[in-house]
């Protein structure tokens, strides 16, 4: 389990501001236009701020994390839309939801954060029924932007090293390709979050489980 799942809430808003709030955006439409997607399971859903945007747009929405801080607070703010488990990504967690199956999986700036990265797509897999969608976004890493965050000296700053539960793996479009095929997905599409042209902030890679 990563330390991200000691992290602590404090409110029901992203914890990176109006950057955490178009993110949110952005992704929920992303989602939106996933033909056949009426329930979703948001993995890593910390404080619920994404769950409750997905049930406001008339989602079934069950939200998972290991925080139990951001669980309280998702349950206070939007319980009355969405189900809420405190439980870690990894391979308990389908047994915890009654092995239920949901239409798309929804992660958003969970994945970089966690010891053992492929638990959140096996987990997703689980979760899915045949041909339903993983919808999953990290900080994007490419050579243009590497090699600027090392032409302005901002390694230190970008690795966040004094962040407990930090960001702890760093992902390209190839390498998170790579596993999130390797998890029984077929890719369909990435986007890019950010506003200059590859030096985007976050990736967001659209896959569908294998139909077998």
């Amino acid at each position: 389990m990563s330390e991200y799942a000691n992290s602590r809430y404090e409110c029901a808003e992203p914890a990176n501001g109006r950057i955490g709030l178009a993110l949110g955006e952005k992704l929920a439409a992303v989602v939106g236009r996933l033909p056949d997607s009426n329930s979703i399971c948001d993995l890593g859903c910390g404080n619920g701020y994404l769950s409750g945007l997905l049930a406001r747009r008339g989602y079934r929405v069950v939200g998972v994390d290991a925080s139990e801080s951001g669980i309280e607070i998702a349950r206070r703010a939007h319980g009355e839309r969405g189900e809420f488990v405190c439980a870690p990504i990894d391979s308990t967690l389908p047994a915890a939801l009654g092995r239920a199956r949901f239409d798309a999986v929804v992660s958003g700036d969970v994945i970089e954060h966690l010891y053992r990265p492929a638990d959140l797509v096996e987990c997703a897999n689980e979760l899915l029924r045949p041909g339903g969608w993983l919808v999953l976004s990290t900080p994007y890493h490419g050579y243009l932007k590497n090699l600027a965050l090392s032409v302005v000296d901002g390694w230190d700053i970008h690795h966040t090293v004094g962040w407990d539960g930090g960001h702890i793996k760093f992902f390209s479009v190839r390498t998170l390709s790579s596993l999130v095929v390797g998890g029984g997905f077929e890719v369909q599409r990435f986007q890019f979050f950010g506003r200059t042209l590859w030096l985007w902030k976050n990736m967001i890679c659209v896959a569908r489980k294998r139909q077998r």
